[in-house]
């Protein structure tokens, strides 16, 4: 039996967001048992706070957007997909803004940012789901299944994006937490250029560069550095697949199969799969 966990200390990261190009700083605090992962705003007044749960999705457009009351948290993805890989079940997630860093565009930074807190053992039993069936849900060229597997999360995620170099884009991957900050962790955000300029021309991806994302144009990737991996892009689709389905407010067992996988279908699966853990 695994015990729930939570971090040892506090330990923050500042940078540059996304979307809002504000300059953000996030701040892990140790929670205790059965209280789950929470987003507390401490820059508006009562520091609400709004728990990581499906249910408190409002928008999954270029990012996985939570909100209860005031309280509104744009892309927590790459945060939940740390937490997710590292077994915190308990944490508070303090920000002074609306969105958390972007840094490099990868999760990297936020599992190096539980490290630096640590993690320690509580006094329950942590909770772990895998349906009693497959679970699918589908739209479009997405189609997501999640198989029972009472053991592990394991993902097969195939990709494709036009222009791209290398396409389409396949990889396996086995949840664990060491090789999660070798193999995933470091997958980096990519955006298509065409996209690029529509999201600019919105207001958004204020806080964008190369150092963040890497660009797909005309049968090239452009990027500050060489690329991480010959598939970073389906990489980078599994670490966030990995933190939306901690939007089922526990730790996830199951074989994952995705294909061209993104935060609408991920989240509508993680939805399914609250549910299915409140029996509704």
């Amino acid at each position: 039996m695994e015990m729930q966990q939570t971090v040892a200390g506090s330990a923050a990261f500042s940078g540059i967001a996304l979307h809002t190009g504000a300059r953000a700083t996030v701040r892990l605090h140790a929670a205790p048992e059965d209280s789950g992962i929470v987003f507390r705003r401490v820059d508006l007044p009562g520091k609400p706070e709004v728990r990581a749960l499906a249910s408190n999705v409002v928008d999954v457009q270029r990012g996985t957007t939570i909100a209860s009351g005031d309280a509104i948290v744009y892309t927590v993805e790459h945060i939940m997909s740390a937490l997710h890989a590292c077994k915190i079940d308990n944490c508070i997630v303090e920000m002074n803004g609306m969105e958390p860093p972007i840094a490099d565009g990868s999760s990297l930074p936020f599992y190096e940012l539980i490290m630096e807190a640590g993690i320690v053992s509580q006094n329950k039993a942590a909770a772990t789901f895998t349906p009693p069936a497959p679970v699918a849900v589908s739209g479009g060229k997405t189609q997501v299944v999640l198989l029972p597997d009472e053991e592990k999360l394991s993902v097969s995620c195939v990709t494709s994006f036009r222009n791209c170099p290398f396409d389409p884009q396949f990889f396996q991957y086995e949840l664990e937490r060491e090789s999660y900050a070798a193999e995933i962790a470091p997958g980096r955000t990519f955006v298509d250029y065409s996209d690029l300029q529509m999201l600019l021309s919105m207001g958004l991806c204020k806080g964008g560069s190369l150092d963040a994302a890497a660009i797909i144009h005309d049968g090239a990737i452009i990027c500050k550095e060489k690329l991480r991996f010959d598939n970073e892009i389906v990489r980078h689709k599994i670490m966030d697949a990995i933190g939306d389905l901690y939007l089922a407010g526990c730790r996830i067992t199951g074989k994952l199969i995705a294909v061209c996988p993104g935060h609408p279908k991920n989240v509508e699966l993680a939805g399914k799969l609250l549910a299915m853990r409140k029996g509704n």
